[in-house]
């Protein structure tokens, strides 16, 4: 028998908690099936051992049959080709959506931050109003911890809204999160849609795309390749991240538990560490060398900046992490190998 990967061992241990009774003989539409959460999303429901139908939905074919080689003739999976920014050609009554289609790399930011905007807002319309006239039982949209902008230090509750600049073009991301959330509850409002949101910090976990540019990407990126990791910053910025199992995890449990028209933080409280602590640890999994090069002069420093969120909404609906962050880090590399 083949010995199966850490990352699909995790999702096996993650199913042996959650209580997923309620999708069978449901149709669930994940958008962004591609990406790190709606690919590990895919991953979990069909080994979950529900009768559930799994629509993936996503641009690239030829990518999600690579990805999903191992469901694409399964009767109870459906890829679906299509842009969320465009009105969905299909005729199924999904029960359950998952919007989780957003591009969250950097450099998509700097290159296509139009493109960012329109598939969290016209994206969220769009499928909202698909889910109403089709009979849908709920919608969840993964939003993210970045609309929370800058902070105090404290750990951040759902009920905070820091600074965000939206007169530069990298708010494309956190000010469209932001809009698709209103847009949520307000679709709750005035229609009648029941919608959820999550808000995930920093993830992490295999099958990240090859255009993604954070820096957990990168650092991965550099051990598999046999190269040390090379700071360009002090490192000192102190993040909440969660391996994407748990997030995943955590998500359905939001889909199945948490109350209309809320948002809830997704995090891992165990793994708040600094940039410089994340990839020391990525370079011991590795067996590489954490290395500095700052340029004092040149002013490539970062300030300190502390971004941490409370999860206790979420613990409230019954949700714990399973894996710290060192060993999620090391799954992850493991699975790549």
């Amino acid at each position: 028998m083949a010995q199966i990967s850490p990352y699909l061992q995790d999702i096996d241990k993650a199913l042996r908690r959650l209580e997923l009774m309620r999708l069978d003989g449901c149709r669930i539409l994940i958008t962004g099936a591609m990406g790190l959460i709606g690919g590990c999303l895919v991953d979990l429901l069909m080994r979950s051992g529900t009768d559930c139908k799994v629509y993936a939905f996503g641009r690239d074919e030829e990518r999600a049959r690579k990805r999903f080689e191992s469901y694409w003739n399964c009767h109870n999976f459906h890829f679906i080709k299509g842009d969320v920014t465009v009105p969905l050609n299909s005729e199924v009554c999904f029960d359950y959506i998952i919007h989780a289609a957003s591009n969250a790399s950097p450099n998509f930011f700097k290159e296509k931050p139009v493109e960012v905007i329109k598939s969290n807002i016209l994206g969220t319309q769009q499928l909202i109003e698909y889910g109403l006239s089709h009979n849908m039982k709920r919608m969840l949209y993964v939003s993210s911890g970045e609309i929370y902008g800058e902070g105090t230090g404290r750990a951040f509750v759902e009920t905070d809204s820091g600074y965000v600049d939206c007169a530069i073009p990298r708010s494309c991301y956190p000010s469209s999160k932001r809009a698709a959330e209103t847009l949520c509850v307000s679709y709750a409002a005035e229609y009648g849609a029941d919608v959820v949101i999550a808000r995930p910090c920093h993830t992490y976990g295999p099958y990240f795309t090859e255009s993604d540019n954070r820096v957990y990407a990168q650092f991965i990126r550099n051990v598999l390749n046999g190269e040390d990791i090379v700071l360009k910053s002090s490192g000192d910025q102190f993040r909440s991240w969660i391996y994407v199992v748990d997030c995943v995890s955590a998500i359905l449990m939001i889909l199945l538990k948490g109350a209309g028209g809320q948002a809830y933080n997704v995090a891992d409280e165990n793994s708040n560490v600094t940039i410089r602590e994340l990839a020391k640890i990525i370079a011991r999994v590795g067996h590489r060398q954490l290395k500095f090069d700052i340029d004092i002069q040149s002013g490539n420093t970062t300030p300190i900046s502390k971004a941490v969120f409370n999860i206790e909404k979420l613990r409230n609906l019954g949700w714990n992490s399973s894996f710290c962050i060192k060993e999620g880090l090391e799954h992850t590399i493991e699975t790549l190998r």
